[in-house]
């Protein structure tokens, strides 16, 4: 884990205002679209278990970034104390991470949990503060607090009725547990970043030990190995195995490393209004004034958090 004077110090060089180019304009929005249609590829992936379908997503994954990193001449060869780096890696991002958002998807319309995700900027917001006594603005607890409160007004009319759903809740606090483990990730990645290693290089390491984690917590709990040979699990695995796992993951933490994690954080802006108008046409999602004013919230908090962030 990384001091708070290397996050800082990290924040001070990598946020530091430049102007966009077409690249990262490009960057941008291969992220916004891979992950906005990923959250319903990931409600379909859920019906084996979590584990096992995560494990052969992130199996096929790992060999084609490892091909890329080949072909492209990246350094594969570290000493142990940085592999300790890429297994964090490889446990928060690659595998914890979407564990805990494939379990809540079994009680959550996809796009609802794409929205938990968005409130990444102010988990990041919160962390600074608890773990590296970083200050926080007006501002940004403002921007926190009508993120939190959009969360609250989306997640009523699922989570309220003539009884509390629980299931529903139970997922909500699976999907926030992953975002805590994608916002630890992101330190991580960072600091790798700091130390000049590629992101393609740590992608490819911490994907071999998130793979490793995932098969032992499976094999550990007996489950099979056996994927269904349907259309819509075949389809969605290649899915997140291309998009949702290289296209994605290689255009955010390159973006990351280009731009800073204020500006780059962006993205969680415009990938919910993507995966909401999936979960609209292909699950039935049903909008309520309640949610809808919820949503705004969310993205207004969002909008917030990073603008402030982007300035400092």
């Amino acid at each position: 884990m990384a001091h708070a004077s290397d996050i800082q110090s990290i924040a001070t060089i990598s946020d530091r205002p430049q102007t966009l180019s077409m690249f990262d304009y490009g960057l941008y929005g291969a992220t916004v679209f891979a992950w906005g249609f990923s959250w319903y590829a990931l409600k379909l992936q859920a019906v084996i278990t979590p584990e096992i379908a995560l494990f052969w997503r992130f199996l096929f994954a790992t060999m084609l970034m490892w091909g890329w990193a080949v072909v492209g001449g990246h350094k594969l060869v570290f000493p142990l104390r940085t592999h300790l780096r890429f297994l964090a890696l490889g446990l928060l991002i690659f595998s914890t991470n979407f564990l805990l958002f494939y379990h809540g998807s079994r009680a959550l319309p996809s796009g609802l949990l794409s929205v938990v995700f968005s409130l990444a900027s102010i988990f990041n917001i919160v962390l600074g503060f608890v773990l590296f006594k970083q200050r926080v603005s007006r501002a940004l607890v403002v921007g926190a607090i009508c993120g939190f409160s959009g969360i609250c007004l989306m997640f009523y009319p699922e989570i309220s009725g003539g009884t509390w759903n629980v299931s529903a809740l139970w997922g909500l606090g699976l999907c926030a547990l992953g975002t805590l483990c994608f916002c630890l990730g992101n330190i991580v990645s960072a600091r790798a970043t700091a130390k000049n290693i590629s992101v393609i290089s740590a992608s490819a390491w911490g994907m071999v030990y998130g793979t490793i984690l995932l098969g032992i917590n499976g094999y550990a709990q007996g489950a099979s190995f056996q994927i269904p040979y349907t259309p819509e699990f075949i389809l969605s695995l290649l899915y997140m195995v291309f998009i949702g796992s290289i296209v994605a993951f290689g255009a955010y933490l390159t973006l990351l490393g280009r731009i800073g994690s204020a500006r780059a954080g962006y993205a969680t802006v415009m990938f919910p209004v993507v995966a909401l108008a999936v979960s609209t046409v292909m699950e039935g999602y049903t909008w309520t004034l309640t949610a809808l004013i919820g949503l705004l919230f969310v993205l207004g908090g969002n909008w917030i958090v990073l603008s402030r962030s982007a300035k400092k």
